[in-house]
C-alpha cells in the first residue's frame, strides 16, 4: 500500500491486487494505461499474469517489477517476440518509480 499511495501523491490513479487471480479478475479492457506487475507472487507469476491479461487486452502496457535482474532474461525465452523493456529493480525510489511510469506513457 506505500506504494499505492505514493504514487497517487504523485498524481496517479492506482488500483492494487496483492492477489494475481483477483487483478485477473477485476482488470478490464481499456480501463488501465499501464500495469505494474510484480513477477514473484503466490498462485501465479507475473510472467502467467501477463499472458492471460494479454487475451483480454493486448493494447495495454506492462511494466514488470522485481528484486531479480534475471527475470528479463527468462522473460525474453518465453516472449521472444514481444518488445517489453521496462523490468523495474527494486528497491526503487517513488521518484524514480514515477519517473519510470511517465516514460512508459508517453
Amino acid at each position: 500500500m506505500t506504494i499505492k499511495l505514493a504514487l497517487e501523491n504523485e498524481g496517479f490513479e492506482v488500483d492494487t491486487y496483492n492477489d494475481p487471480i483477483q487483478a485477473l479478475s477485476n482488470f478490464k479492457t481499456g480501463l488501465y494505461d499501464l500495469l505494474l506487475i510484480d513477477i514473484k507472487m503466490p498462485k501465479m507469476d507475473g510472467f502467467e499474469l501477463y499472458k492471460k491479461l494479454q487475451q483480454i487486452d493486448q493494447k495495454v502496457k506492462i511494466c514488470f517489477i522485481t528484486a531479480f535482474e534475471l527475470y528479463y532474461d527468462k522473460f525474453k525465452r518465453i516472449f521472444p517476440k514481444i518488445n517489453i523493456r521496462c523490468f523495474v529493480s527494486k528497491p526503487v525510489s517513488i521518484g524514480d518509480l514515477a519517473n519510470i511510469i511517465k516514460e512508459e506513457l508517453k
